[in-house]
């Protein structure tokens, strides 16, 4: 597949999981968040730390995104990417984002492995969709 392909399969999912949503909106794990919202997408921001971002309540963690969300934004650091990823694919995610920033190469080649739709090359979704701070 192109990437083109990648991002379109990436976008067809009904509902968007955010690994590394943030309160803070000067963070991009709040702006990928808005920038679902902005695009009318249903959106939920995983952390554990928060009950609500942005209005929307949070799954504390992978398992608790609803089975439609099976395209996943991870905005995290690459060792916490590293660690997460495992625990997406066996969720049943089947598209996966890593953010520019957030790429492990660990994560990357597994996702491979496993048959993932993996977009790891520096895209930003923020451009794609095209993100206005508002």
């Amino acid at each position: 597949m192109t990437i083109e392909e990648q991002i379109r399969q990436f976008l067809a999912s009904p509902a968007f999981g955010v690994a590394g949503a943030s309160t803070n909106r000067d963070k991009y794990g709040n702006k990928v968040l808005r920038c679902y919202l902005q695009n009318g997408k249903t959106a939920i921001p995983v952390n554990p730390n928060e009950a609500k971002i942005e209005g929307i309540p949070c799954a504390a963690t992978l398992n608790d995104l609803p089975k439609e969300a099976v395209s996943l934004s991870m905005i995290t650091p690459p060792a916490v990417t590293a660690k997460l990823v495992p625990m997406a694919i066996e969720k049943g995610i089947k598209n996966i984002w890593m953010q520019p920033g957030a790429e492990h190469p660990d994560a990357v080649a597994l996702c491979r492995e496993q048959g993932i739709n993996i977009i790891a090359d520096g895209s930003c979704l923020l451009v794609v969709l095209g993100y206005h701070e508002h």
